[in-house]
């Protein structure tokens, strides 16, 4: 484990860093593309393990989540960065993502005699194939944002061409997708940069039955709502999720029990990034609802965030569920690639 490294230019330098970030980075805009593969990469890693989500603090409890740890990671290859949404598989190490300049990413997680996470190991990246099986497709045709893992199948949501694409598992870097799911949205009301953000399975176990939900990031409706539906299932339908302004949805997975976690994230030039989980009840979400839920964790720049955009639920046991989130750095120097792992805490 390497020492623990501080964010760029300490609390001393934060409004010099949020200017550049207002300058530079304008998170919510597509980002620029890298010089892209051929075919998979092995890409190099560097691994920075951190055990302080405050630094100089031994606080483990934020709100309702307890904090592990977390890793920032960085490679001397252009193309590592910019991941939008992350699943694990099955045996809760190995783990797929998708980049939105249109990349896959494979790669396990690593962990220390204590458990706790060390670092990321043997990652691939590969450019994504469209419809077409055309690779190296320009960034706003292939902007991936959500990822689910369905039955051999991975589902892929794109925004501005607003899409739901199915690629067969395994074999999805090497494939074109099969098949592109009925969109659930009338298009017209899907913008631009804000359309799926979040697309993930509902449990077996739970009340929506083992099907994919789809969550937009700030398309709005006449209420100011965010749009969202279940794709299929006995509660198909569209539903709403309350927005708070300044939070925008950036990622959602599901609970062992059915209750939807949702990402959210904010930025503000008055202080700077945010990073907050809501905990939507499995219930409530059915055709129709406008939902709603609590807050799990708020975070802020005094804490180990930057852009936090993609998530997922482990269940490392019936009592250890943890949450896993990871940043999208823009391919910026003025951000970071970073993973944190927080256990959620039983109900008081």
């Amino acid at each position: 484990m390497q020492a623990e490294r501080p964010p760029l230019g300490g609390r001393a330098g934060f409004r010099r860093r949020l200017a550049l970030l207002a300058l530079s980075a304008a998170l919510c805009l597509p980002a620029l593309r890298p010089a892209m593969a051929e075919a998979i990469q092995d890409i190099p890693v560097s691994n920075r393990a951190f055990p302080h989500f405050v630094l100089g603090s031994d606080r483990r409890v934020f709100g309702k989540l307890e904090f592990l740890g977390g890793i920032s990671y960085s490679s001397s290859n252009p193309l590592l960065g910019a991941v939008s949404a992350i699943r694990f598989r099955e045996d809760r190490q190995h783990f797929v993502a998708v980049l939105d300049t249109g990349h896959w990413l494979t790669g396990s997680v690593e962990r220390g005699a204590d458990g706790l996470l060390s670092g990321l190991a043997d990652l691939g990246i590969r450019s994504m194939f469209d419809r077409n099986g055309e690779d190296e497709n320009v960034k706003y045709r292939m902007d991936a944002e959500g990822l689910a893992i369905a039955g051999g199948e991975l589902l892929v949501s794109f925004e501005v061409f607003h899409r739901i694409d199915a690629y067969p598992d395994p074999g999805f870097m090497e494939s074109r997708p099969v098949r592109q799911l009925p969109l659930p949205f009338d298009r017209r009301e899907l913008r631009a940069n804000r359309g799926m953000e979040t697309l993930t399975m509902s449990p077996a176990a739970g009340p929506l039955d083992a099907v994919p939900v789809a969550v937009t990031e700030r398309s709005l409706d006449r209420d100011g709502n965010v749009f969202a539906a279940v794709l299929d299932g006995p509660r198909a339908g569209l539903f709403a999720v309350k927005r708070t302004d300044p939070w925008d949805i950036t990622d959602g997975a599901f609970l062992p029990n059915g209750d939807l976690l949702l990402l959210e994230r904010r930025f503000r030039l008055s202080d700077g990034m945010g990073m907050r989980i809501r905990r939507i009840d499995g219930q409530t979400i059915r055709p129709g609802a406008v939902v709603d839920g609590d807050v799990l964790i708020d975070a802020d720049m005094s804490e180990q965030i930057d852009n936090m955009e993609g998530m997922d639920v482990v269940a490392m046991g019936p009592d250890d569920i943890r949450i896993i989130v990871v940043s999208d750095d823009n391919h910026s120097i003025l951000q970071r690639n970073l993973m944190l792992e927080f256990r959620l805490l039983p109900d008081r």
